[in-house]
């Protein structure tokens, strides 16, 4: 039995507010394959969907899904059937799933797909849920199956960012280079080898390898920490041993004679006593 979908309440974003904004650079264009008369516009539709879903960063020609291009072209799909592929695909599983954490992969998905950021930690954490348990390719079923995704799209537009002000759009968005990537990375070149090997034969610096390996870097921290130490048993440890505590004596006694200095007599000429006349 499935876990049931947790719940979350909704924040108020940009795209859950009507807007009053003059038509711009910024306002989106809708791609409807219903409105398509000519195969430039289904081409237009399909490039569309790549930049939505696997950015401009993942838009070549070895990632091209060829197959879902034909249904689509010989309309043996909608548009969100072939959105479901491009989410399906090896290159999403690879060059964005796997190369983010389940947080960031569900922050990362509901804009390309439902064209907003998540509402909040909450909403993270439940999809998280769904990835875990349905893995990817259900969440992208949810996602796409669910009444926010029909209610705005439906089956013959192309998902596109609801509203953007001020910001980036959504699909500029990098996946790779995050914290969890370069760890993922500096992970896979260690291969295992040890903090000594890595450190010497490589141009890692000692944080890229505790990032690295957190679980033994921690474990020998444990190992160094000392335990917590009672203050005030200590203080009291202390007084009574000075208490207690016998100063040695260190003088030494004298043996050898001291020199003394006695007064000298000295005989002085009769003439200068005071009170004798000397004529």
């Amino acid at each position: 039995m499935s876990i049931p979908l947790l719940q979350y309440s909704p924040t108020t974003q940009n795209q859950r507010v009507e807007g009053y904004e003059v038509p711009n650079e910024d306002t989106p264009t809708i791609y409807r394959s219903s409105a398509a008369t000519s195969d430039a516009d289904i081409d237009a539709i399909i490039w569309a969907g790549y930049r939505q879903i696997f950015s401009e960063h993942l838009i070549i020609k070895s990632n091209r899904q060829l197959g879902l291009e034909s249904q689509l072209r010989n309309r043996a799909i909608n548009v969100r059937d072939f959105i479901r592929g491009l989410g399906k695909s090896e290159v999403y599983r690879t060059q964005v799933a796997e190369t983010n954490s389940n947080y960031r992969l569900v922050d990362i998905t509901l804009k390309r797909f439902l064209g907003r950021a998540a509402y909040n930690k909450d909403e993270e954490i439940t999809w998280s849920i769904v990835i875990g348990t349905k893995g990817l390719h259900g969440f992208i079923d949810a996602l796409l199956d669910s009444d926010e995704y029909l209610e705005n799209f439906g089956d013959d537009i192309v998902p596109f960012q609801r509203r953007r002000f001020g910001d980036r759009p959504f699909n500029l968005a990098n996946p790779r280079y995050a914290a969890y990537w370069r760890d993922l990375l500096t992970l896979q070149y260690l291969g295992g080898r040890s903090f000594y090997n890595a450190r010497t034969s490589g141009d890692l610096t000692t944080e890229d390898i505790r990032r690295a390996i957190p679980a033994n870097f921690m474990a020998m921290a444990g190992n160094i920490i000392t335990g917590e130490r009672n203050y005030q048993r200590t203080i009291a440890s202390v007084t009574s041993q000075i208490k207690t505590l016998e100063i040695p004596d260190t003088s030494r006694e004298v043996t050898t004679q001291q020199p003394t200095v006695k007064p000298t007599p000295v005989a002085l000429p009769y003439r200068y006593l005071p009170g004798n006349r000397t004529t």
